[in-house]
């Protein structure tokens, strides 16, 4: 099969296209045949190594898996081959609600398709078959693939960990992304006022159009004063959903009101946050760690992708060969929502 894929850690150039045998499904697992993929923030980090992980290489990235199911292991029933489906990313979802014993090492943890495992980057992935959920005929590939992972987590980020309800005020950073642009959706959903926070005039005009109440350039000026500007006819926001982490952290927790959430799902700018601990305990603050989603809110995220509530933003469709060039597009902050991989392209 053919597939995008890496043999070492480094920049976008030791990403490889070429040929790799076709997996085989184990007992519980399905072979997808990858129709669409997509790209994440995660990719990158993978691809530059994170410490901890180590990879089975070649290693094929790619969270994001919509497909038709194409072979069945030992004990896979449920499914036949031709059906339409979409994946869910997570793996070990149990280690998180305190479960930490396993009769498989491998499954003691917590993990990521296409970080820990291979991933959809390739004309066909195996996975385990309690991760398949069916796919409307009327949904296409390229649309589940664009939600799968951003959906989950900013539906979790959102609704579950950050509590957001109807009449609060949320602000969203790193306003362009994948995550951003999902959750701006999610929030407007639930009645929530938002407010994102982006970087560039042509994001602001797109995220104005996808409905946010206020839209804030951080290239107008420095983060923490245009954030005290815009928030404080409002006294603050009630939560703030980020994943830009160290390089604004200190301008975020001062913008929040008292009894405020600060929920984090990424770091892009640094993991070593600075906070003044006086803002926390004053204004009784709390910040919340998020990341994907447990199998039920994947399913639900993704309904309301199949009902038209969810539209997930694609920047654009590439094969196989773009993706080196999409891992520079985003290192460079050039997308808009999520570019889609389309591996038989």
């Amino acid at each position: 099969m053919r597939a995008a894929f890496l043999q070492r850690h480094g920049p976008p150039e030791v990403i490889e296209v070429g040929e790799l045998p076709t997996p085989e499904p184990g007992p519980g697992e399905v072979r997808v045949r990858v129709r669409a993929s997509s790209l994440n923030h995660l990719d990158l980090w993978v691809r530059r190594g994170l410490r901890g992980l180590t990879l089975a290489l070649p290693h094929v990235g790619g969270s994001d898996i919509a497909g038709e199911v194409d072979a069945l292991g030992p004990g896979a029933e449920g499914v036949e081959p031709g059906d339409r489906v979409v994946v869910d990313p997570s793996l070990g979802w149990r280690w998180h609600e305190g479960v930490r014993r396993s009769e498989s090492p491998a499954g003691a943890h917590f993990r990521i398709i296409g970080e820990h495992v291979r991933g959809g980057l390739a004309e066909y992935a195996v996975v385990p078959i309690e991760n398949l959920l069916p796919l409307p005929d009327g949904v296409t590939f390229r649309k589940a693939a664009a939600a799968s992972l951003v959906a989950v987590t900013a539906w979790r980020g959102l609704i579950t960990r950050g509590g957001l309800r109807a009449g609060e005020r949320v602000l969203i950073t790193g306003g362009s992304g994948g995550v951003a642009t999902m959750a701006l959706q999610i929030a407007l959903l639930a009645g929530a006022h938002v407010t994102v926070l982006t970087s560039g005039e042509e994001n602001r005009q797109k995220l104005d159009a996808l409905g946010a109440h206020q839209v804030l350039d951080r290239h107008a000026g420095e983060v923490g004063e245009l954030l005290r500007d815009a928030l404080r006819p409002f006294g603050g926001v009630d939560v703030v959903f980020d994943s830009v982490g160290e390089a604004i952290w200190p301008a975020l927790v001062r913008s929040l009101a008292p009894g405020g959430r600060l929920v984090c799902y990424g770091s892009t700018s640094g993991p070593q946050a600075s906070i003044d601990l006086r803002h926390f305990f004053w204004k009784q603050l709390s910040v919340i760690g998020t990341t994907m989603g447990s199998p039920a809110e994947f399913r639900h995220a993704m309904r309301l992708v199949f009902d038209g509530q969810l539209d997930p933003m694609i920047h654009s469709v590439t094969g196989l060969e773009g993706v080196r060039e999409g891992h520079r597009l985003l290192e460079d902050g050039q997308v808009f929502g999520k570019l889609v991989v389309e591996p038989g392209a």
